[in-house]
Parts: structure tokens; sequence; C-alpha cells
């Protein structure tokens, strides 16, 4: 296989000329970060008159946001609304749990309000049960979350494998409102839109320095010193030491996907023909989706060598074609991963450590629609509105319990889980 960047470069739209920071600046917001996060505040806050500037330290997109697998899944990852309730309290839970469920539908209604090319198809999620025991645990809850107006439904074997082409799945829990974006081309055409409204976005200009000074805050840029009376931290996985704690506060983990050039109708036809985007409920998930031009995209869970490369994409070459005979022999031309953000209660985190400073992170791999959420209520919290009004509660920045050994040992815990994942399976 061809060691290459990410697939979407091959069909998004090229990014617009860039700039970097080579100056003083002062502002009213100050973005660090350049993704679906920082974007998506930057718009809100441009279109609100708002004089705001991004900061990225490499090219937009370069983080998460252009290297996702551009699943668009209208669900926190907590398994009950009890989960979630013990989480963010009762006064945050009503709130939370209605603009996570409608989380899709905004991420669409965005893309068709601006016009924004990047390939939506909100034809839904279908979250596959790899054995009984997970169809009882997934079915009891997602008749829980029914009762908020989720309108999750139930398919069986025969309609899985009509749904998605794969084999051994048992059951399978559809979203209608779920869907697939091309991630790079989404960030690149939201900051186009966002430097339509006003925004002025810096790339190649990481914020090494933030600091208070007179009421205001001084960040350092490329040498130079920008002054903001607000700032908004929107770094999730890559997250750095820029605000006290904010890094040990998330769990980063990596995922990972494999590509293949386009297929023939032989082979692709049987595989997710109504749209579908896949994933299911192994410990260790796969997740894909059948692409416009004709390719196949699959996905899960790698993790960072000691060296600092990325391992797991040997496995993703072995699952795929179990998965999906029809795949064998296939050629894998594209690989690629980013960083996502775990936090211990598997709910996003909103902070306020001091006034003006603003961070919000960790979808918990759900960051493509909830991570444009996040965006526009940390952009709504600096234009004035009340804590109280946002979904989100704030919370301390606490560190993320045994963080470094879960770091460390990634890639021995994933052989265990994906031990006791095949022995629960049955592939056909």
């Amino acid at each position: 296989m061809e060691q290459s960047d990410a697939f979407w470069n091959v069909t998004a739209e090229g990014a617009e000329p860039s700039q970097s920071l080579k100056s003083d600046l002062r502002c009213d917001v100050a973005v660090v970060g350049g993704g679906f996060t920082g974007l998506r505040a930057a718009l809100m806050l441009a279109e609100a008159g708002t004089d705001v500037a991004v900061f990225e330290a490499q090219e937009v997109a370069n983080g998460a946001s252009g290297r996702s697998g551009g699943q668009v899944n209208p669900m926190l990852p907590v398994a009950r609304p009890d989960d979630l309730r013990a989480a963010v309290g009762p006064r945050f839970f009503d709130s939370l749990a209605e603009t996570a469920l409608k989380s899709a539908d905004d991420l669409f209604d965005l893309v068709e309000k601006y016009q924004i090319k990047c390939e939506a198809r909100q034809k839904g999620w279908l979250r596959a049960d790899h054995c009984d025991a997970a169809r009882e645990v997934a079915q009891e809850n997602a008749k829980l979350w029914n009762r908020l107006g989720a309108e999750f439904e139930f398919v069986g074997r025969d309609e899985v494998k009509r749904l998605t082409g794969a084999h051994g799945y048992s059951s399978g829990t559809v979203s209608p409102r779920g869907g697939a974006v091309q991630p790079l081309a989404l960030t690149r055409g939201l900051a186009r839109v966002a430097k339509g409204a006003g925004a002025a976005i810096y790339d190649h200009s990481p914020v090494t320095a933030l600091r208070q000074q007179e009421g205001r805050w001084v960040l350092t840029v490329n040498g130079h010193q920008v002054d903001a009376e607000k700032v908004i931290v929107a770094t999730n996985g890559y997250t750095d030491m820029l605000v006290p704690g904010l890094k040990r506060s998330v769990l980063p983990l990596t995922s990972i996907q494999i590509a293949t050039e386009p297929l023939d109708e032989d082979r692709l036809g049987p595989l997710c023909p109504e749209g579908h985007t896949i994933s299911d409920t192994r410990r260790l998930i796969m997740y894909c989706r059948r692409e416009p031009g004709g390719q196949f995209i699959y996905g899960g869970m790698g993790y960072r060598t000691p060296t600092g490369g990325v391992g797991g994409f040997q496995w993703l070459l072995k699952d795929a074609p179990r998965i999906f005979p029809g795949l064998k022999g296939v050629k894998w031309t594209y690989k690629w991963g980013g960083t996502v953000a775990l936090t211990p209660d598997r709910v996003p985190h909103l902070h306020e450590p001091q006034p003006g400073l603003i961070a919000g992170l960790g979808y918990n791999g759900r960051g493509v629609a909830m991570s444009l959420v996040m965006g526009r209520e940390m952009a709504r919290r600096t234009l004035g509105v009340s804590l109280d009004d946002l979904p989100f509660p704030t919370a301390p920045i606490t560190p993320y319990r045994f963080r470094d050994p879960q770091v460390l040992g990634a890639g021995i815990a994933m052989s265990y889980w994906r031990y006791l994942d095949q022995r629960e399976a049955s592939y056909e």
C-alpha cells in the first residue's frame, strides 16, 4: 500500500491563498485553532460584527477536522440518557440531549445555508451489532433515547446485510438523521465563508504564549503581539500547554482510515447501496462508507508508536475484507489518521478558566457534528450569552486520570480488546 496523505486531498477543492501573521495585531476576539470549532466560532462572530482573527499553527484543517472519517453522527457516545444526566447534571441534561440529537440536522442546514461544496449527504447512519449481547444492550439504550426524540429504527440481520454488504452482524440500529461530509472540503468551505463575513484567518501562525495585561489578552504569534479582548481556544486533540492543564484534561487517541481507488460496480454495488454510513458495536469499532466517486473508506482506532509513528493500519487491511468479503484483493491506496480527544465522561467539556478566556474540547469521536455545536456556543458566550443559557455546563479543568499509562499502553490494550471482539463476533 502506498504511503500517502489523507484521501480527502484528492477530492476537496483547493484551499484559498493563505497568510501568516507578520506584524502586531489588535482585535476583539482571537481564536486559537483553524478547524471545525474555531472556524464555526469565527463565522458567527464575524457575522455579528466582531473583529475576529483565527490563528492556526499549520494549515487550516491540518488537524482532525481535515483528517476525520467525515461521519455525521447525531449522538453523543454515552450509552444511556442517565449517563448523560450524571455527567452534566439535571440543569443541562435536557438542553444538551436535544442539542446533540439535533447536531446532524444543524450541520446539514449550515452547509445548505452557505452552499458549502463538501459532498454532504444525509442518508442515515447504521450502527451494526457484532453479537447478540451487543444487540440487546444497543436496542435497550436506543429505546431510552427514542423517548427523547432520537428516532432510532431497528433492523435485523438480513436488512443489515442488504443495507451494508457486511457479513456477520446480527442486527443494527439506524439513525435517519446521520450522514456524511467530505471533511476537508467542509473545513475549507467554512474558512471561505468566515473570511467572506470579515474574519481574518492566519495559518502557519502558532500561538506560543498567552497572558493577561490590563484587562485584555496578549498572544504571542510568530514573534508578534496580538492584543485581544477575548480568546477562544479550539484545539481539541491537538491542545498543547497554552492553557495550563488543558492538554492533560483529555486522552488523545488516534483515528485511522484507509481508502481504495474507485471500484468497479461489481465490487462497489453491494456496499452501502443506499448511502448509509456504518459503524459497529465492537470495542475497537470500525466505521466505513462509500464515496460519490466510487471509492470505499474503512476506518478504526490506531495508536501512536514509541517512535512517533502510527500503528494499526495492518489490522484495518485484515479486518475490511473479513467484514466485507467483496473487498478481498482490492488495492488500498491511501492511509491517514488524526488525533481525537476523549473526556472521562464522554461528553464535550466547556471551560472558562478566566474571564474572557474560553475553551471547548473533547468530542470523543463525534467531532464532525459536535465541534460545530461547540464553536457556535463558544461564539454565543463570547457575544455575551449567559453561561446558564448554553447547552454545555462549564467545569474546572481537571486531569484525565491515568492518562500517561493509557497513552503508552494503547497498542497493548487494543490487542486485548481485539481478542475480546473476535471471541464474541461470528463472521460468515
